[in-house]
C-alpha cells in the first residue's frame, strides 16, 4: 500500500479566522440565543426549533461566500468539483423542492434549470453571477419558511424521487432532512473556502485560538504523526 504525500506546508493558505459579528453566519447563529426563552405548545416548540437549526446553517452556508471573487467562489478544490458557490445553488434547489414539490407548494417563477438533470445545480454557469445564486438561496429559504408557516409538522407531503414505500412523508421529516442536509454542506464548505484562502470558522467562537504561525506548527504536528503511522504500520 503506498502512502500518497499532500502538499507541502507553504501550499497550504495562511489560516484566517472568520470574524465574529457582522457575516451573514453569525447572523445565523444569533437567531439561536432565545431558545426555550418562552412559554410555548409542544408543537410550536419543536418547529421553532428545527427552524432555527436551519436558519443557522443557512447562514452559516452562505457566510462562506463572504469576500470572495467570482473565479475564487466557482473554484472546484476537490476531485469531484465541490466549489463553494455550487454548494450554495444545490442547497437553494433542493430546499425549494422539499419545501415546495413535496407539499404542493410550488416555488414561485423557478429557474429553468431547476427540473434538469444535468447537474445544473452543482455549479453556477457563465450566464449566472455570485448575486444571481444568493437572490436565488433567499428566495427558496423564504418559500420554505412560508411553507413552515403555513402548515403544521404532522402535514402530510410525497417526495417523488425517494423510493417507492418511503415516499409519504411529514412536514416535521422535511424539516429534519433539511437542517440535516443544509449542515453537511456548510461543512463542505468550510472546508472549501478553508483550502481556497485559509478562512475557517463561522465567526462563533468554536475555532481554537491560534496564530498563523501556531495553526502551522499545529499542522506539521499532524502531519508528523500522520508520517510515523505510516510508517509503524508499514512495519518500519
Amino acid at each position: 500500500m503506498n502512502d500518497v504525500p499532500g502538499p507541502a506546508v507553504d501550499d497550504v493558505p495562511i489560516v484566517r479566522a472568520a470574524p465574529p459579528g457582522g457575516t451573514l453566519a453569525a447572523v445565523g447563529n444569533a437567531r439561536l440565543s432565545d431558545e426555550g426563552g418562552s412559554a410555548v405548545t409542544v408543537e410550536d416548540d419543536v418547529k421553532a426549533t428545527l427552524q432555527r437549526y436551519l436558519q443557522k446553517h443557512r447562514a452559516a452556508l452562505l457566510g462562506k461566500l463572504d469576500g470572495l471573487a467570482e473565479r475564487q467562489a466557482r473554484w472546484p478544490v476537490t476531485p469531484t468539483g465541490t466549489n463553494v458557490l455550487g454548494l450554495v445553488k444545490h442547497v437553494a434547489a433542493v430546499q425549494s423542492e422539499y419545501f415546495g414539490q413535496v407539499f404542493d407548494r410550488p416555488l414561485p417563477d423557478p429557474p429553468a434549470w431547476l427540473d434538469s438533470d444535468d447537474d445544473r445545480d452543482m455549479y453556477a454557469s457563465l450566464d449566472e453571477t455570485m448575486a444571481d445564486i444568493v437572490a436565488f438561496h433567499h428566495a427558496s429559504a423564504a418559500h420554505a419558511d412560508a411553507t413552515i408557516a403555513a402548515l403544521p409538522l404532522d402535514a402530510r407531503g410525497v417526495v417523488p424521487w425517494w423510493p417507492e414505500g418511503h415516499r409519504d412523508v411529514t412536514l416535521h421529516r422535511i424539516l429534519v432532512h433539511m437542517a440535516y442536509e443544509t449542515a453537511r454542506h456548510a461543512g463542505h464548505a468550510d472546508i472549501a473556502r478553508e483550502m481556497l484562502d485559509g478562512l475557517a470558522g463561522d465567526g462563533d467562537g468554536n475555532l481554537a485560538e491560534k496564530t498563523p504561525a501556531e495553526w502551522v506548527e499545529w499542522r506539521e504536528h499532524l502531519m508528523s504523526i500522520a508520517e510515523q503511522a505510516g510508517l509503524r504500520s508499514a512495519g518500519l
